[in-house]
């Protein structure tokens, strides 16, 4: 299987994935955003050398879609000449806000960066998968919770002092808490969780360690320095309390100790430096955010507006439009964010309207009460290979003709195969693409056994007509949600089959 054949990676500039409307490759910028002028060329490089569609996922990536294979090297080669870096190791997440965010109770960009060091001292970009992630998450306006993470360092207050809530496997909410502790306890624990995944094999993640591992790792909370800290079992992934090793250092490790040697130690396969941006599926969306990126953001230096790409996808030119406009508006930084959406920097409040109005007219999202944002859709058909149906093309038809539905309440989840990149949880409603056609699934994923059928074409409709009981069973002041609760799922999905 070659590069551009292959799944379950990141489909990196390196890279690219195979889809179904040519390769695809991912940027993430180091800066986590680019000046103007870059977006402008990066969209002129996808108008020349690709299907001139691009997009912004979930965790706040730039996709380009439809090159070649020689495309992809063009492309590839004028990214570099722009000077745009890109990063190739194992993800440290941090907000589109951070060290420009008032609100925020800490600046998450240093610790980021020791971690990120420490993490390449380790070794462990080669060991670990690539959907492998971390979050530094400093607070403020736009937190991080959404978005999940094998490990997350979350800035908390301690009296005057600020201290890192170090969590595994999940986002803000599902994760798990271990400890709160300072910068530099909060970097080796996470070093150190991260090695313990690595022993485990390339498919392993933080949710896959073990309750005694998750508590080694709980009770470690000394504020020692490096030299004295305990060190990991290099066959099973524990914390030996008997070794006085940092974590991070290099230095040879002692045999683990006998308590430790119940658990089989994982094989080490041989891999490539390059294998952790490999190609791989559509990237895990993210859940629900307090607040959306959309709309105007007070930081240090004046005024952020953000909007949001709809269903993370638009053409090249609406995007280099928008970025000519904000360059001549007097941006000086377009970020990259989680939620599929981007924040322009620089801006006066006069000024942030007047991109408002173009973006609008572009055909972006510029209000948190677009109906558009209540649903997630994969790419589906013609762009994936793996669609059944039109995902977006229904998506935006059930967007103009049934919005009173897709209210603060409740998630579309419209997918063009039972994986589900897009929503990968369980939602109200979801459309998912098979043989059969467009299958409705109430409160379920998309890979749960659809309670009934319409051809793809035709699902807009079946879900119009939920939409119209809806209307006519609400009672006053209830949720769309709740009201879908009370007609039942066999009430739903009998609905949506009705008059084919």
């Amino acid at each position: 299987m070659n590069a551009f054949s292959r799944r379950g990676a990141c489909p990196a500039l390196s890279a690219p994935m195979q889809t179904g409307d040519g390769l695809l490759v991912r940027l993430n910028p180091v800066t986590g955003g680019l000046a103007p002028n870059l977006l402008i060329r990066l969209g002129e490089s996808a108008l020349r050398h690709g299907n001139g569609i691009m997009e912004v996922t979930a965790r706040g990536s730039l996709q380009i879609r439809g090159l070649s294979a020689e495309t992809a090297r063009i492309l590839a080669a004028e990214v570099d000449a722009l000077g745009i870096e890109v990063r190739t190791s194992v993800p440290v997440e941090i907000g589109p806000l951070a060290g420009i965010d008032p609100e925020e109770i800490a600046d998450p960009r240093p610790l980021a960066e020791r971690l990120r060091a420490a993490i390449e001292e380790a070794g462990l970009t080669a060991r670990l998968g690539p959907k492998v992630s971390v979050v530094v998450d400093g607070g403020g306006q736009l937190s991080m919770d959404a978005v999940g993470a094998d490990v997350r360092l979350k800035a908390v207050r301690a009296g005057e002092d600020v201290r890192w809530a170090v969590l595994v496997a999940g986002d803000g909410r599902s994760g798990k808490p271990l400890a709160t502790v300072d910068a530099d306890a909060a970097r080796d624990i996470a070093v150190a969780a991260l090695r313990m995944v690595a022993e485990k094999g390339r498919e392993a993640h933080t949710r896959d360690l073990s309750e005694r591992q998750l508590a080694s790792l709980a009770g470690w909370r000394s504020f020692a320095p490096p030299s004295v800290l305990p060190d990991i079992s290099p066959t099973t992934g524990e914390i030996d309390p008997s070794r006085a090793v940092s974590p991070i250092s290099g230095a040879e490790r002692a045999q683990h100790i006998s308590t430790f040697a119940w658990e089989a130690p994982s094989a080490e396969l041989p891999i490539s430096s390059l294998v952790g941006e490999m190609s791989g599926r559509t990237e895990g969306g993210a859940v629900e955010r307090p607040r959306l990126p959309i709309g105007l953001f007070n930081v240090d230096e004046g005024t952020a507006l953000g909007i949001v790409l709809p269903f993370g996808s638009m053409p090249a030119q609406n995007l280099v439009e928008l970025a000519t406009k904000a360059a001549d508006l007097g941006s000086t930084e377009i970020r990259l964010a989680p939620s599929r959406a981007l924040l322009v920097l620089g801006l006066s409040p006069s000024a942030c309207a007047s991109l408002q109005s173009t973006a609008a007219t572009l055909g972006f999202v510029t209000f948190p009460t677009d109906p558009r944002t209540r649903i997630a859709a994969c790419p589906g058909t013609p762009a994936c290979a793996s669609g059944n149906i039109a995902t977006r093309t229904i998506a935006e038809t059930i967007a103009a003709q049934s919005p009173e539905l897709l209210d603060t309440s409740l998630t579309l989840h419209i997918s063009g195969c039972a994986k589900g990149c897009a929503h990968p949880g369980v939602a109200k409603l979801t459309l998912v693409g098979d043989e059969n056609g467009a299958g409705l699934v109430v409160d379920g994923t998309a890979k749960t056994l659809p309670a009934g059928y319409r051809p793809g074409y035709d699902a807009a409709r079946g879900v119009a007509a939920i939409a119209a009981a809806v209307r006519g069973e609400r009672h006053q002041g209830e949720t769309a949600a709740a009201c879908l609760t009370r007609l039942g799922a066999a009430g739903i999905a009998e609905l949506y089959r009705r008059n084919q």
